[in-house]
């Protein structure tokens, strides 16, 4: 066998990351989503014939090297920074237009895609459906960038990425039954549909259990040491191995990994970590991520020219037409009975459902001997590079057209007085934890303390000023705690419930009224 030669590999990783840093460095300037912008540069890169490049870039699209690097690699990162940082009250508060999308959603795109592709464009039945589950995975990582540049609304960035981390384990388990069990399943007839069902079940219930299992076990682990590069080094632990762990169990290791961070970000940071070690993960991953995003994009724009799409402009077309019809009949119709969401919100998750570099890695990964391989592969290419460009550029301005990241007048000069509050509120309740734990005398303390309240109450008189200047920002503070305030009467109602202290019907009068109530604020 052929020594590699680590010296050229290291080149050419560095190469990479270099053309990667200078492309994202210039969309960052430029306010454009990056993902973007290096999917085009990589792709301009992969057609202009540069000789020194050639080797490079041969190496890096072989099919094996791509599929390690995007899932082996960069995929347990980027699924447990996501995770890590998703606070479980936001995901909680959003479970149910999540769980809709997540398990309705799929299924219905699902069945159109792999239905379509076989009546449509005449594919075998496992590679229309193998299709079909790669083209069901959403990749979230372009539509949140743009949504942080134009400030939309927090609950509906909170619902795709929710949608997307566990959409994603949904669909690697949905490939991997097409690709290798569905015919098997299909002609046991009825008994092969409980078995397909029981797999399905089996492998996330298992991705579950072994995230569950770990997450809990280093969220405790991070109970005993206030040491943050061996808590960053726990969770990268944590992340990889709940990846491989689940992987070589036959499990699904992308769900594993989403909830072992979850349980990390939540539980561990609550019982376990401190400010600093909180900054400082934060702060790494955030590291990791935008390098891991920014080659992760780039070699898809060098894998999408080593296809040869000769003829098949028509095949090509026809899947990009059948991903989007199937992607809106997901959305609308599993989001119909969700009444809290605003009509605008189901538009932007609808065109918001991005393809990325998971589907292209799963069809890479198909046996070379998989019968419509090739097919699936250009259109899956074609898909995805529609998806991004097409998808990723015309997102923005549709935000802006539905009006989602409009604000009140004078809202940024109370975002940044909240923002001074809620620091100088942290920094007395970190002094006086630090006084207890390190017995400080109060001569230590007040001087510091002082100076801090001080502060607020000039923060307070500013932020009455500009409720006077300003009406319609105390306004939305009131309805945001009158929302609070329903949320928790529904609890309440649900536990008087639960305890058998009122009937069905009186908690159904009870929760329609507060249901109610909510769906009009939403509508506001």
């Amino acid at each position: 066998m052929e020594e590699l030669n680590y010296h050229h590999i290291f080149s050419l990783a560095l190469i990479l990351v270099m053309v990667a840093a200078g492309i994202t460095a210039a969309a960052k300037k430029l306010k454009q989503p990056y993902p973007i912008a290096l999917v085009i540069a990589g792709a301009i890169i992969g057609l202009i014939n540069i000789p020194v490049m050639q080797p490079y870039i041969t190496f890096i699209t072989e099919g094996e090297v791509f599929n390690f690097i995007i899932i082996t690699l960069f995929l347990p990162a980027l699924l447990g920074e996501a995770a890590l940082k998703l606070p479980s009250s936001q995901l909680n508060e959003n479970k149910k237009p999540i769980i809709a999308l997540v398990l309705i959603g799929i299924l219905i795109s699902f069945g159109i895609i792999g239905f379509s592709s076989m009546w449509l464009l005449h594919l075998s039945i496992p590679a229309a459906f193998v299709f079909a589950a790669v083209m069901s995975a959403t990749d979230p990582v372009s539509v949140l960038s743009i949504f942080k540049t134009v400030g939309v609304n927090e609950r509906l960035s909170t619902i795709i990425e929710g949608e997307s981390l566990f959409n994603d384990g949904v669909a690697v388990v949905l490939f991997t039954i097409s690709a290798f069990s569905l015919l098997s399943y299909m002609e046991l007839g009825v008994a092969g549909a409980g078995l397909g069902l029981w797999e399905f079940i089996k492998v996330v219930a298992l991705g579950f259990i072994i995230g569950g299992t770990l997450g809990y076990v280093f969220s405790r682990l991070t109970k005993y040491f206030d040491d943050y590069p061996l808590e960053i080094i726990f969770s990268i632990i944590l992340f990889y191995g709940a990846f491989l762990l689940a992987e070589t169990l036959e499990a699904s290791g992308v769900i594993a990994v989403v909830v072992a961070a979850l349980i990390l970000g939540n539980y561990g940071s609550e019982i376990g970590m401190s400010p600093a070690t909180k900054l400082n993960i934060s702060n790494f991953w955030d590291v990791v991520t935008l390098l891991a995003n920014s080659l992760v994009f780039l070699i898809v724009g060098l894998e999408i020219t080593r296809i040869d799409i000769t003829d098949k402009w028509g095949l090509i077309f026809s899947a990009i037409f059948i991903v989007l019809i199937a992607r809106s009949f997901a959305v609308y119709s599993s989001l119909m009975f969700i009444k809290e969401m605003p009509s605008s919100w189901r538009h932007i998750l609808n065109w918001g459902g991005l393809k990325g570099s998971l589907s292209i890695a799963l069809v890479l990964s198909l046996p070379r001997d998989f019968t419509g391989r090739e097919d699936v592969l250009i259109m899956a290419f074609g898909v995805v590079l529609f998806s991004l460009v097409g998808q990723g550029l015309t997102i923005k301005p549709l935000i802006s057209w539905l009006g989602v990241n409009k604000k009140a007048e004078g809202h940024v000069a109370f975002e940044a007085l909240i923002a001074h509050v809620y620091r100088f509120k942290n920094a007395i309740s970190e002094i006086t934890k630090v006084k207890k734990n390190l017995f400080l005398t109060e001569t230590v303390t007040k001087e510091l303390i002082d100076e801090y309240e001080h502060k607020l109450a000039q923060l307070q008189d500013e932020i009455e000023i500009l409720f006077q200047k300003y009406p319609n920002l105390k306004e939305k503070q009131q309805s945001t705690l009158l929302k609070h305030s329903l949320y928790a009467q529904h609890q309440a109602v649900e536990s008087l419930l639960k305890e058998d202290i009122i009937s069905n019907e009186v908690a159904e009068q009870q929760l329609d009224l507060i249901t109610n109530k909510l769906v009009e604020l939403e509508n506001e």
